[in-house]
């Protein structure tokens, strides 16, 4: 079914309600990505097919987020002055302080714009319900000429969401709005010291999870499902975890957990899960020759270096997230 949006004010030239700034965040759909690499629509049905996927699931993905962008844009531009904004572009684009953010999800891209603001609110719209659950996605495409107005009045309720950020000693810095992976790119194993507080320890592993609140439901409840069920099944106990490490998005602290962490007679285990708040964040320093990163958000080519000598601070940001709800 196509999706329309009808004028606010019947024929003749469009008019604005305001003239407030909205920008609206868009993304690639995976067939865009498919033709990006392969030249060609056929082509990319090519390969698609000679793997034996179904490529009309592409196309049905593609034609409804390429709809509901359409629409969004239509039934932003009556209510202020619209920019589309391509997420590839998002980390070197000016925000004003009082420009409304619209975010055409998945979540990830919300989480992902998130990171480059400031005061700014973000609508998270949801293209196609059917296929996604968003948990940062609320609203559908035809709400916005209901949602836009309010949150230009300040009608709207607005959740704040506490960020992570890693601080390198040579001036570097990251933010997350999820979690922070810090380990070795490859699988082998990452080598570090880590203190928090008084304590301090060795440590050879997997990587370090730091996650938020906001990213409590996901990597970090993957890690504590995965610990619980080694742990349940060793001792023969049936262990819950649909809540585990669930935690308020605007909560004033982080949770960290440490991935199969070694003991040996240099590196410890004492050291592998818990919390980073404004007075106790998470200093590392890394033991990897080569290798090792911090990445945020599962974004795994922006990340920062962490090589041998380099130290981090893991700590709550200096500024928040603002979701319209």
């Amino acid at each position: 079914m196509i999706l329309d949006a009808a004028p606010l004010w019947g024929e003749g030239p469009m008019k604005r309600l305001t003239e407030n700034k909205i920008i609206l965040v868009v993304r690639q759909t995976r067939l865009d990505e498919l033709i990006a690499r392969y030249n060609t629509l056929e082509q990319a049905r090519f390969y698609v097919e000679h793997l034996g996927a179904d490529f009309t699931d592409y196309l049905k993905e593609h034609d409804q987020y390429k709809r509901s962008a359409a629409v969004a844009e239509t039934l932003l531009q009556q209510l202020g002055r619209l920019q589309v904004l391509k997420r590839e572009f998002l980390p070197n684009f000016l925000f004003g302080a009082e420009d409304t953010v619209v975010v055409l999800g998945q979540d990830g891209l919300v989480a992902n714009t998130l990171k480059y603001l400031g005061q700014q609110v973000v609508v998270g719209v949801n293209p196609d319900p059917a296929r996604w659950d968003g948990i940062l996605l609320p609203f559908k495409v035809h709400d916005l000429s209901l949602i836009i107005p309010e949150v230009f009045r300040n009608e709207r309720k607005i959740e704040t969401v506490t960020m992570a950020k890693a601080a390198l000693t040579d001036g570097q810095s990251l933010y997350a709005v999820n979690d922070f992976f810090i380990g070795a790119k490859t699988h082998v194993s990452a080598r570090y010291s880590v203190r928090i507080g008084d304590r301090k320890e060795n440590q050879s592993s997997s990587g370090i999870i730091v996650s938020t609140g906001l990213g409590s439901t996901g990597w970090l409840k993957s890690v504590l499902a995965g610990a619980a069920g080694i742990a349940g099944a060793a001792t023969h106990q049936s262990i819950r975890i649909e809540e585990m490490g669930r935690f308020p998005w605007h909560a004033e602290y982080l949770c960290f957990s440490v991935r199969e962490p070694f003991p040996s007679g240099t590196t410890g285990t004492s050291i592998v899960y818990g919390r980073i708040n404004r007075n106790k964040p998470m200093n590392l320093e890394s033991h990897m020759a080569g290798n090792g990163v911090i990445f945020s958000d599962g974004i795994e080519n922006d990340f920062l270096e962490f090589n041998s000598g380099m130290r981090a601070t893991i700590q709550l940001a200096d500024k928040c997230g603002h979701l319209i709800v």
